[in-house]
């Protein structure tokens, strides 16, 4: 069981996957927390913070920061900074990063016994990068085309 900490967003460890942006997960990957996952995930233009896919489990996010592009049941849908996302379990979607500069979103996920992610094929994310390059509920089949090993990073914070 984790112990109670702070910590300040501009001094959190952060990890990054090339071409993914940057994120801070704000837990141990060793000492997950276990009723649901947090982190703010930063990203440039063009760059998808995922593949494309659909959570067992519900996930919310909001947008602190900047622009991005939600493909949100293969539709491409515009975010702006204070833009919030109810995303129910089942719901395909993916976020890329827009506009000119870095977006910032907080992520929340919940976690639990559902646990898991199917990775459809999908023509919209695939302009990105973004779609998995056959449907699976294989992680390790939906990012074999993507870097395994993270970076150690700074989140570039906080959000101009």
């Amino acid at each position: 069981m984790s112990e109670p900490f702070v910590v300040n967003v501009a001094d959190a460890p952060g990890l990054s996957y090339p071409g993914t942006g940057t994120f801070a997960p704000f837990e141990d990957p060793n000492d997950r927390f276990p009723d649901f996952g947090i982190n703010i995930h930063v990203l440039e233009p063009g760059q998808p913070n995922a593949k494309y896919h659909a959570e067992k489990v519900q996930e919310d996010f909001l947008v602190l920061g900047g622009r991005c592009t939600l493909i949100l049941n293969g539709e491409e849908r515009p975010l702006k900074q204070w833009d919030f996302f109810h995303c129910p379990a089942g719901t395909e979607h993916v976020f890329v990063g827009a506009g000119d500069g870095p977006c910032w979103i907080l992520m929340v996920g919940a976690r639990g016994p559902r646990e898991g992610a199917h990775y459809p094929v999908n023509e919209t994310a695939a302009k990105y990068g973004a779609s998995a390059p056959e449907a699976t509920d294989d992680s390790r089949v939906a990012y074999a085309d993507w870097a395994n090993e993270a970076e150690p990073a700074r989140l570039p914070w906080p959000p101009v």
